[in-house]
Order: structure tokens, then C-alpha cells, then sequence
């Protein structure tokens, strides 16, 4: 494991290399580095491997001529069976590093790249090889190949990919902040993704995310299954990205950790390019761009996806939780992260679609959450945790959903952005199991004023099928005050008469000390 100080060293140094180059350009060479060097180095661990089981005579891949030995440690097979991906000799990163002085340092990484895209045809197009056009001054891609160079991956293999996997992951959350608003087009916030993996806990089956970014739903999920006693591949990951970049970076992040995956053939939009028009799905995850106004055209007239109702033309947000629910299985769930005005608005069709969603009963469970959680919005945000059979996992929920509001949640990390705690992401998701009633260890549900409620369909139609937390979880209740009414008074007032002689005091002060320059009020 690496600590979060090492972290935080490891991107001052690399952010210091960056000079005056633009964070979303920078972003793809760092990454793109340490995607080479753990590559390289899980090449050169199985390798090694190879060396000692080859030399043993007790190990079935013991090999009795030397010479021999030598030769079948460059023998493809023995690496892509075990899922390691093949590096060419002259794209081995010992190379790239010996080279790092060298002026043409930029052409001969882009070589390494497509040698390697051209022996490992899952990474075919995926690696971005921009390294020859850079803008850096002169020495710095060298300094940061040095700097890459020191993060030790070697040792144990899956030692290798947690740490990769933790400094890619932090980097990723670092370039998001460095590039503000574009940032969060790419990641969605850690504490916020585990919110939703907490919720829907995929223990196995297809995870799928429309608009995936860099992954982290993907990432989080198999973190789950392993943390829960799962094994790793458990869970199948279906992934789809319009921005071609962005659909690099979520193919690196998952390959690092030996992730099988499916993003499609190509980066591609949701709506007019559906790269998995048969899929239906265990468990879906999405955090699509808010309030999008530009996604319409004319083929998405009269789609099978809008069950519900067709979309508005000027807004998203009801086309993607209907795209969401048409790839869900029967038994499915689904988390989506929305803009709040998605649980109220009746503009243009989204009040109707809304009410048909709760009157053919998919929407399980809504949780409004608290301000500045996001890199690339201010605009106050929900979840719609949706479930096309209530009765899945032992419970009978039919005709009731769950509201919790969790904006009283989190804490300010810096001054612009806020987190949830384990703390806070345990009492959403706990809250929402003992609702589900899915575990026989699970302490009984009940409503607690001003955090959760459980409401009838006919409670939600007195609300004019408005989803708003608020409405229904009420006010958070008060502890009880013994001190009677007269006692209490007299000792505020005295308190605010205090006030009042401090304030006339340092009012006289104030004047006393302008009059000693000269000038008076």
C-alpha cells in the first residue's frame, strides 16, 4: 500500500513538471507513463517468476537445458495466460528510462506504445500516443520519467496493482480538481461512487455504466466484491464514453488491475450509437452530465427506450433513466445521479414521465444530497436508486419508496469541496438495507424525522408525484428542553444585555481612539 503522504508528494512533483501546460493535456502523458511503467513492471515480475519455476525441478514448468531456460522467458504464451500483458524488449520501461536524456525521448515512448498496442490486441487503439508533439520544455518529460521511475510497483503482484491502481486513481482525482469544471466530466468523486456501490452492493453479474468516464464505478465495484469475500472477475463490466480520450483513460484504468472489460468497439454517444443495445444488466451505476440540452435528434423519435414516455428535446435527464431501465434486467437495480430539478420539474413532459416511473413502481429509493460534493457543479444533486421488481432479495416493497436526506451529510475537506465520511456513507446505505430488508442480522427500518421516510405511492400522489426528500422525511426532531419557559428567558436576556454593554463599550473605544487622530463622529 502507499500512504496518502507519498501520494500527495508523487503529484506535487509531477504537477511542478507541468510548468505552464495546460492540466487536461498533462493529464494523458502522466497517466500514460505510469500506465508503461505497470505494464512493464507486471511483465517484469511474471518474468521473474518464469526464471525461478523454470530452475526448479520440483515445479511442473521445470526446464532441464539452460539454454532453453533463456529463451522460453521470451515465449509470449507463458504471459497471456496468466493476464499479463506482453512488452516488446524495446518497450520495456529499464529502456525508456536509460533513454530519459535522450532529445527525440517523446518519439521513442510513442514507439513503445504501438509495439505494445501492436502485441496485445485488447489495448488496440486505446494508448495515446501524443508524446512526440508536446509542448513541454526541454527536460521535463525526462525529469518525469526519473520521477515515474521511483514508484516502486515490483514485489508482489497484487502489491503492483494497489499501488498502481492508488496513485492512478489519485492523480486521476487531482487533474479533476486542476481542471475545475472539465475535470468532472471525467470523475465522479470517490465518496460519492461508494455511496452508490454501498447501496446496490454487486456482489456478481453485469455491472454497466453509460457514461463511464475513467471508470471509478467499475473500480469501486470490484473493490466491493473483494472487501465482501468475493472473488475478483466476479462481476462482468460493460462501459460506454463518447469522449474519445476519456474512453482511453477508463481502458488504462481497468487494465492496470487486470480488469476484463467491454466499452464497446468505439467511443460513442449512449443515445444515437448504443454499443450494447442487448445488454441487460445486474446492477447499473451512472452519474450522466446534468441537464444536457444538445443530445436530441431526430432518429430517437418513436425508441423502444422510452417506455415511459418520450424525453424532452431540451433536457436529458428522463431519456437517461429510461435508457438506464431498458438495459436493466428484471431483477435488476439500478443508482443514477441526477440534477434535483429531475425530482420536481413538469416542464415539457419530465412531470409526466416521472409519474408514470412511479406508478408502474421501478423507482426504489431517492437521496438528496448535500452541496459542493461535485468538481464541476454547484447545481444541487440527487440519486434515483431505481429496482424493476421490489420483491427481488427477500422483501416485498411494492407500492412504498424510500426518501433519505443526506444534505446534513459530509464534511468540508478544503474550502470548495466536500466528502462523505465512512461514517456517512454506512448510515445512507444501512438505512437503505434495513429498508430493503435484506439480511437477517439487518436492525429493523423505521422513519427518522428529517433524515428518512418510508412513503406509500398514494402519500407520494398527494405530493403531486413530487420526489423531493424534504417533503416527506419532515423535521429533524428536537431533544427535549427541561428548562422552563420564565428561567430560560431571564437567562437569555441577561445574555443579550451582556452583549449590548460589550458592544456600547468598544463603540466608546472606537470613537475615544478616532479622536485621537483627529477625527471625530
Amino acid at each position: 500500500m502507499i500512504d496518502n503522504e507519498m501520494k500527495k508528494t508523487l503529484w506535487a512533483a509531477a504537477d511542478k513538471l507541468r510548468s505552464n501546460m495546460d492540466a487536461a493535456e498533462y493529464k494523458h502523458i502522466v497517466l500514460g507513463l505510469i500506465f508503461l511503467k505497470y505494464v512493464s513492471d507486471a511483465f517484469a515480475e511474471r518474468r521473474n517468476e518464469l526464471a525461478r519455476r523454470f530452475a526448479d525441478p520440483d515445479d511442473e514448468y521445470y526446464i532441464e537445458e539452460e539454454e532453453l531456460r533463456v529463451s522460453d522467458l521470451e515465449e509470449r504464451d507463458y504471459f497471456t495466460e496468466a493476464n499479463v500483458f506482453w512488452v516488446p524488449e524495446e518497450a520495456r520501461w529499464e529502456r525508456i528510462r536509460d533513454q530519459a536524456k535522450q532529445a527525440n525521448l517523446g518519439k521513442i515512448i510513442d514507439d513503445a506504445l504501438t509495439r505494445i498496442e501492436n502485441d496485445n490486441p485488447r489495448l488496440k487503439g486505446i494508448l495515446d500516443k501524443r508524446f512526440a508533439r508536446l509542448q513541454l520544455e526541454p527536460g521535463k518529460l525526462g525529469a518525469l520519467v526519473d520521477l515515474i521511475s521511483k514508484i516502486g510497483f515490483n514485489g508482489n503482484s497484487h502489491r503492483a496493482k494497489d499501488v498502481l491502481g492508488q496513485v492512478y486513481e489519485y492523480f486521476l482525482g487531482q487533474f479533476a480538481s486542476a481542471e475545475g469544471k472539465k475535470g468532472g466530466q471525467f470523475y465522479t468523486p470517490e465518496s460519492v461512487v461508494r455511496v452508490l456501490v454501498e447501496v446496490l452492493a454487486p456482489h456478481k453479474g453485469k455491472v454497466y455504466d453509460p457514461c463511464c468516464g475513467s471508470g471509478g464505478m467499475f473500480v469501486q465495484s470490484e473493490k466491493f466484491v473483494e472487501s465482501h469475500g468475493g472473488r475478483f472477475g466476479d462481476i462482468s463490466i460493460y462501459g460506454q464514453e463518447s469522449n474519445p480520450t476519456t474512453w482511453r483513460l477508463v481502458a488504462m484504468n481497468l487494465a492496470i488491475r487486470g480488469m476484463d472489460f467491454n466499452l464497446g468497439k468505439e467511443p460513442a454517444d449512449s443515445f444515437l450509437r448504443d454499443q450494447h443495445p442487448d445488454l441487460r444488466a445486474d446492477f447499473i451505476m451512472a452519474n450522466p452530465p446534468f441537464n444536457i440540452s444538445d443530445w436530441w435528434n431526430e432518429r430517437l423519435a418513436d425508441d423502444p427506450r422510452w417506455q415511459f414516455g418520450a424525453p424532452p428535446q431540451s433536457n436529458a435527464n428522463f431519456a437517461w433513466l429510461q435508457h438506464i431501465l431498458y438495459h436493466l434486467k428484471p431483477t435488476g437495480m439500478a443508482g443514477v445521479i441526477l440534477a434535483n430539478g429531475s425530482m420536481s420539474s413538469s416542464q415539457n413532459n419530465e412531470g409526466a414521465i416521472r409519474k408514470a416511473m412511479i406508478e408502474a413502481d421501478v423507482i426504489d429509493c431517492m437521496v438528496a444530497l448535500p452541496p459542493q460534493l461535485f468538481i464541476n457543479t454547484q447545481i444541487p444533486a440527487c440519486i434515483w436508486f431505481l429496482a424493476r421488481d421490489k420483491r427481488t432479495n427477500g422483501r416485498d416493497r411494492r407500492g412504498e419508496m424510500l426518501f433519505i436526506d443526506a444534505r446534513k451529510l459530509g464534511r468540508m475537506e478544503t474550502r470548495v469541496s466536500r466528502v462523505f465520511d465512512d461514517e456517512d456513507i454506512a448510515r445512507i446505505a444501512n438505512t437503505y438495507h434495513a429498508w430493503r430488508q435484506d439480511g437477517e442480522t439487518q436492525e429493523p427500518y423505521e422513519d427518522v424525522p428529517g433524515f428518512c421516510y418510508a412513503a406509500s405511492l398514494e402519500k407520494i400522489h398527494e405530493h403531486d408525484y413530487v420526489l423531493t426528500p424534504g417533503r416527506y422525511v419532515g423535521a429533524e426532531a428536537v431533544e427535549e428542553d427541561d428548562e422552563a419557559f420564565a428561567e430560560k428567558m431571564k437567562r437569555l436576556t441577561g445574555q443579550l444585555a451582556g452583549q449590548f454593554a460589550e458592544s456600547a463599550r468598544l463603540e466608546d473605544e472606537i470613537k475615544r481612539n478616532l479622536v485621537k487622530f483627529g477625527f471625530n463622529l
